[in-house]
């Protein structure tokens, strides 16, 4: 489980060098895009949730025009860092995707990049989602899946028995929580992205300005120590023939449809028309 706070702090921090390693949300954004295009929807409003700095939006505002953006993201930093470069159609909201400040049907397009890996569970995002998209409207997603890190992990598993790796949601449960959220005919793919590194140094450096550091609950609390931190390096190393660090990372898409306002459990509505006559 995550610890949201701990997931804050790494983010806010992150803010200032995020787009410098931010080319796995660049290659999932381009999916994402590219997944949108067979779809007919009338798009007047959008809401890019876990925006960061603010490139999904940017991308969708130019991809359908004549829309209002909304970029929501709980941390302030990242929001702040794109303010330059943000366009007059595009608003910035700070604010958790668990409890979205928006009227039910708010929106056409409901759009996520990389953000369902920072969610302790996202059953309570889709319940929202659900509710701000208008009947008929399209939410779409990119996340990671359980292969994703892989030879990270086993490499660590190999220096202790600690928490060290996040545990990625699998594509079919994320369908499941979709649909329990009322969210209809949901559509999912996989795809493969892998990426080499020459030395640690890089690849730790890149995770720190993405953010992506542990926040796992369960979490060791103290210094991990340079020998157990360099067995585990070495370990990673071994996975590639020629030294370099190699890591394959499972790219989720996905994209379902909004069935509109959901009825209160305790409204009861009777149809006149079939209420038979009293002889």
């Amino acid at each position: 489980m995550l610890v949201k706070r701990d997931i804050r702090r790494r983010v806010d921090r992150a803010a200032a060098h995020f787009d410098e390693a931010d080319f796995v949300h660049a290659v999932t954004r381009e999916g994402l895009l590219e997944r949108l295009d067979p779809l007919v929807i009338d798009v007047r409003t959008v809401l890019d949730l876990g925006a960061a700095t603010g490139s999904t939006g940017r991308a969708l505002r130019k991809r359908f025009r004549r829309t209002h953006v909304v970029s929501l993201d709980l941390s302030r930093p990242m929001l702040m860092r794109a303010r330059r470069s943000w366009l007059a159609t595009v608003s910035r909201v700070q604010a958790d995707a668990e409890r979205l400040p928006f009227a039910d049907g708010a929106f056409d397009l409901v759009v996520t990049n990389q953000l369902l890996p920072w969610l302790p569970d996202p059953a309570q995002v889709f319940s929202e989602v659900a509710r701000v998209l208008k009947k008929g409207g399209v939410f779409a997603f990119a996340t990671l899946g359980p292969d994703s890190f892989r030879e990270l992990a086993t490499a660590w598993a190999a220096v202790d028995d600690g928490s060290h790796v996040n545990r990625f949601a699998d594509m079919h449960d994320i369908g499941d929580a979709l649909v329990r959220a009322r969210l209809q005919d949901p559509v999912l793919d996989v795809d493969r992205l892998s990426v080499t590194y020459g030395n640690p140094d890089k690849l730790f450096a890149d995770l720190t300005r993405a953010g992506g550091r542990n926040s796992l609950a369960d979490r060791g609390r103290g210094l991990v120590g340079r020998t157990r931190f360099q067995a585990m390096t070495e370990a990673l190393a071994g996975t590639d023939p020629d030294g370099r660090i190699r890591l394959d990372l499972e790219l989720v898409y996905g994209h379902c449809w909004g069935c509109g306002p959901g009825v209160d459990a305790t409204d009861f509505r009777v149809d006149a028309t079939r209420i038979p006559l009293r002889r």
